[in-house]
């Protein structure tokens, strides 16, 4: 069994900074893509338009065949003026990081209304907000890993309110509440889900450092609600893989006083196993809306005018997940390392 994908798209994924981007950024087209919207949570972050357009030209000189779509880092340094400048250089959307929340998240927002300006601009410039949808844990609120999202969700709702024009995507759902919530608002908002959050559950990162990430994976109900709207194909829901890799060293220990790293990288097997899980629920018929159709279309990236666009094979047929990726000094272990999956790539 054969199936052609046209020009899958990542709409979300880190390629970090540093020698280790040389390993990570050939794996987006090893995972089967010719797109990758890439995220901004870099030490520093990027937070101009100049630092966006430098990272991009790095990316660029690693791999050109890859459509990379740059982002800013929601933060007090960003203006009006900034966001039109940004948008005038082709720079596609605005990532907002809670403070604290995840990987390089210090320098995260606390307050949403501070940032109304320019979202204003946003709107105006058609600018698309990008919203990792958790608020920081609080013991005293009783706020907490498992119900970050949900506390989260009458924030989208007031931006969306405020800004009904403005693109937001909530980034990586975890839960069902979130999912009725994107539902519940309009054309403006989409909603990204990963392939490990359509696998896991609470159970498979408790005490597994390996399968560890932010948002983390929730209640078998929540699953099963991330896979129903596959199923069902909602345009406004598609692939963001929030591939964020890590050193071995840190994904896989901790210490009394430091946790281990959260992230979950799967760019080097993506396509394949987002096949390989929309078949084991019944939704492979749903496999190019998800990683191709839907997102192209709320980006307005249409697959006719895409220069690197090319049609991907999968072949049905069982082989393992390579056990780790290496490049000079540096390694990384994919997600479900040693694991089958039951589709590859044609080259």
């Amino acid at each position: 069994m054969t199936l052609q994908i046209s020009s899958p798209a990542d709409f979300h994924v880190h390629l970090r900074q540093g020698t280790i981007t040389d390993l990570i950024v050939p794996h987006v087209r090893k995972g089967g893509f010719d797109l990758a919207y890439v995220m901004p949570n870099l030490k520093p972050p990027i937070t101009s338009t100049d630092q966006a357009l430098e990272y991009q030209e790095r990316l660029l000189k690693i791999d050109s065949n890859v459509d990379y779509l740059m982002t800013l880092y929601l933060s007090p340094e960003l203006t009006p003026d900034e966001i039109r400048k940004a948008s005038k250089a082709g720079i596609v959307g605005v990532k907002s990081y809670p403070r604290g929340v995840t990987t390089n998240s210090d320098g995260g927002i606390e307050s949403y209304e501070t940032y109304y300006p320019i979202f204003q601009v946003m709107q105006e410039v058609d600018m698309v907000l990008n919203l990792h949808g958790e608020v920081p844990s609080d013991p005293s609120a009783n706020i907490h890993v498992l119900n970050a999202e949900p506390s989260f969700l009458p924030h989208l709702f007031k931006i969306h309110e405020a800004f009904p024009k403005l693109r937001i995507v909530l980034e990586h759902a975890t839960t069902r509440a979130a999912v009725d919530a994107v539902k519940k608002c309009g054309p403006t908002v989409a909603c990204t889900i990963t392939a490990h959050h359509l696998e896991l559950i609470v159970d498979d990162w408790a005490g597994q450092s390996w399968n560890f990430c932010k948002p983390v994976a929730k209640y078998p109900d929540d699953r099963k609600a991330l896979q129903e709207v596959v199923r069902e194909g909602h345009p406004r829901f598609f692939l963001g893989s929030d591939s964020a890799p890590h050193p071995p060293d840190t994904k896989s220990t901790s210490s009394p006083s430091h946790a281990c790293a959260a992230g979950i990288y799967t760019s080097p097997i993506l396509l394949p196993l987002v096949a390989h899980l929309l078949e084991s629920f019944g939704a492979l018929d749903k496999l190019e809306d998800f990683v191709s159709t839907n997102g192209r279309s709320f980006y307005r990236r249409p697959i006719e005018t895409h220069v690197n666009g090319r049609t991907i094979q999968l072949h049905k047929t069982q082989n393992l997940v390579k056990g780790k990726y290496e490049f000079e000094n540096e390694a990384l272990v994919p997600f479900w390392a040693g694991k089958q999956l039951n589709w590859e790539i044609v080259e």
